[in-house]
C-alpha cells in the first residue's frame, strides 16, 4: 500500500539489531523446516537424506537467499528494518505462500499454484518497491523447492520461475492503487496470462496430454492468488496493526461511526472535512505521496469538534457564540483541546494511529490569533502568547503537513469576498510563508519545491469549488403553465 516516502534514518539500539537478528534466523529455521516437510510428503526423508549433499546444498543457496533480503533492507528500506516485526510480517507472507503453492501444486495442479500471492501481499500491506522484491525472492524460494524437493512438478516439465516473475510484476503494477474487491477479482485474471502462455508452450513442445486440465488449472491461478489473499488480508492488518488502502476506503464510508457522528452532531464541520480531503488527495497525488491515507486523515482531523460542536463557527447556525460568554483563556483552551480530544477519539474506536497522528498534529503549535488578540483587548498587561497555541507535536509527515495547510487555506478562502485567482493565491501562499516562518515544517521532510506544488495545486482546487457564478436575472413566472 502507497509510495515509498523520504524519511530520516532512525538509530539503531542494541536490542533492535538482536531482535531482527532473532528474526531472521528463526524464519531460515522455519523455511529450512518447511523444506524438510515437503520432502518428508513426497521421498520420505530417509530416502532424500541417503545423498547427505543436496540438502547441504539446499541450506546454503537458502542462506544465500536470506542474505540478500537482509543486504537490500539495511541499503534501500533500513527504517523499515529496523522494527523487527516488519520483518517476521514478510516472513510469514513467504512461508505461507510456500506452503498454499506446495499444497496445490503436489496436490491439484502444478498450474494453479498463486505464485504472484506474495507480491499482493506485500504491495498492499507495505509498498510496490518492496513487492517487487520480495517477488523476487519468493520466486526463488519456489525454484529452490523445486529444484531440490523431489515432487511431480519438476524444473524440467516447465518454467515456474518465468512465470513467478511475470505473475508478481503484473500484479504489482495492475492492482496497486485498486480498493475494490470485486475489481481486484475481475482484474485478477491478467495475472494468469503468462501461467496460461507457459502452458501453451508446453503443450506446442510436449503434446495435449492433459491440456484441458493444465488451463483451466493456469487461468484459475490468479483468481486464487487474490481470494487467498482477501482472506489472509484482515488476518495481518489484526496480528501487525498494518492498515490496507481496503480499510481506508472502508473509514471513508459515511455510514462509518465516527463520520457518521459528525455528519449528524458537526454538519458544518464535516463539509470543511470534505472540501479539506478533496484538497489534500490532490495535493498527496501532486508530490507522490499516499493520496487514499491523505483523504482518510483529512476526513477525520477535526473529529475532535465531536467534543463540543457548538464552540466551532461552522457549526453555529443559530447566530449565538458560546464564547461571547466565556473568557479568552478558557475559549482558547477548549478551541486547542480539539486536537488530542481526536487523537483520543481515534485510539479509542481502535483506528490507525496514523490517523489520530494526524489530528494531534494538523495545528503544530500554532497560536489562536483572535484569542490572543481578544485577551490583549482585556488586560493592560502582557499576555502570554504561550498559552494561546497549539500543544503540537508540529507535522511529522507530509501528510500532516498538507493536511495543516489545506484546513488553514479552505476556512481562509471561505472567508474571503473577492474569491478571484489572484486573491486566493495570495491567501494561499500567506499561509504557507506564515507556518514556514513559525517553524512548523521543521519536524517533517517537506521540500520547497514541494510546498510550491502544494500551493498551486490547493490554488487550482479552490477556485474550482468557489468559482464564480453567473447572476440569473429575476424573472416573472407568474401564468406561466409548464
Amino acid at each position: 500500500m502507497g509510495k515509498t516516502k523520504s524519511q530520516k534514518i532512525l538509530s539503531w539500539e542494541t536490542k533492535d539489531i538482536v531482535l531482527v537478528a532473532v528474526t531472521y534466523i528463526v524464519n531460515l529455521i522455519v523455511i529450512g523446516a518447511l523444506f524438510l516437510a515437503a520432502v518428508e510428503l513426497t521421498d520420505g526423508i530417509g530416502t532424500y537424506f541417503s545423498n547427505v549433499v543436496t540438502p547441504i546444498h539446499f541450506f546454503i543457496l537458502l542462506s544465500l537467499v536470506i542474505a540478500v533480503m537482509v543486504f537490500y533492507f539495511i541499503f534501500e528500506e533500513k527504517n523499515f528494518l529496523k522494527v523487527a516485526a516488519n520483518s517476521e510480517m514478510l516472513f510469514l507472507i513467504i512461508e505461507l505462500s510456500l506452503i498454499i503453492c506446495f499444497v496445490t501444486g503436489e496436490y491439484v495442479g502444478i498450474y494453479l499454484r498463486p505464485l504472484a500471492l506474495a507480491a499482493i501481499m506485500t504491495l498492499f500491506l507495505v509498498n510496490r518497491r518492496t513487492a517487487i522484491f520480495m517477488n523476487f525472492i519468493f520466486c526463488i524460494l519456489v525454484f529452490l523447492f523445486d529444484a531440490f524437493v523431489g515432487t511431480s512438478f519438476s524444473i524440467d516439465n516447465y518454467p515456474a520461475l518465468i512465470m513467478g516473475f511475470t505473475s508478481g510484476i503484473i500484479a504489482t503494477v495492475c492492482l496497486d492503487n485498486v480498493y475494490s474487491r470485486l475489481k481486484l477479482l475481475i482484474m485478477s485474471t491478467i495475472i494468469s496470462v503468462p501461467t496460461i502462455i507457459c502452458i501453451a508452450m508446453s503443450i506446442l513442445a510436449n503434446g495435449t496430454e492433459n491440456a484441458f486440465r493444465d488451463i483451466i488449472c493456469g487461468a484459475f491461478s490468479g483468481p486464487l492468488a487474490v481470494a487467498a489473499f482477501l482472506l489472509l488480508l484482515p488476518i495481518f492488518e489484526a496480528m501487525f496493526k498494518k492498515v490496507s488502502s481496503f480499510k481506508f476506503s472502508e473509514l471513508t464510508d459515511h455510514k462509518s461511526t465516527i463520520i457518521r457522528r459528525i455528519i449528524e452532531q458537526a454538519p458544518g464541520t464535516f463539509n470543511h472535512s470534505i472540501v479539506v480531503s478533496n484538497i489534500a488527495e490532490a495535493c498527496a497525488s501532486a508530490i507522490g505521496e499516499d493520496a487514499l491515507l491523505a483523504r482518510t486523515c483529512a476526513y477525520y482531523h477535526d473529529c475532535g469538534k465531536l467534543r463540543q460542536p457548538e464552540f466551532f463557527k461552522e457549526n453555529q447556525a443559530d447566530g449565538y457564540n458560546p464564547h461571547d460568554d466565556l473568557t479568552p483563556e478558557l475559549s482558547a483552551n477548549i478551541i486547542k483541546s480539539h486536537t488530542q480530544d481526536g487523537y483520543n477519539l481515534i485510539m479509542k474506536h481502535r483506528l490507525p494511529k496514523v490517523i489520530a497522528d494526524v489530528c494531534v498534529e494538523h495545528h503544530g503549535t500554532l497560536p489562536i490569533l483572535y484569542f490572543y488578540g481578544k485577551a490583549k483587548k482585556f488586560t493592560d498587561g502582557e499576555v502570554d502568547i504561550a498559552q494561546y497555541c497549539y500543544p503540537g507535536p508540529k507535522p511529522r509527515t507530509k501528510i500532516a503537513a498538507i493536511i495543516m495547510i489545506a484546513d488553514g487555506c479552505e476556512a481562509a478562502a471561505r472567508s474571503l469576498q473577492d474569491r478571484s485567482r489572484e486573491n486566493v493565491k495570495k491567501v494561499v501562499r500567506q499561509i504557507v510563508n506564515e507556518r514556514m516562518e513559525l517553524g512548523q515544517f521543521e519536524d517533517c521532510e517537506i521540500t520547497l519545491k514541494e510546498l510550491n506544488i502544494i500551493i498551486h495545486t490547493i490554488v487550482n482546487n479552490l477556485t474550482g469549488i468557489y468559482h464564480s457564478r453567473i447572476e440569473y436575472p429575476k424573472v416573472n413566472l407568474d401564468g406561466i403553465k409548464l
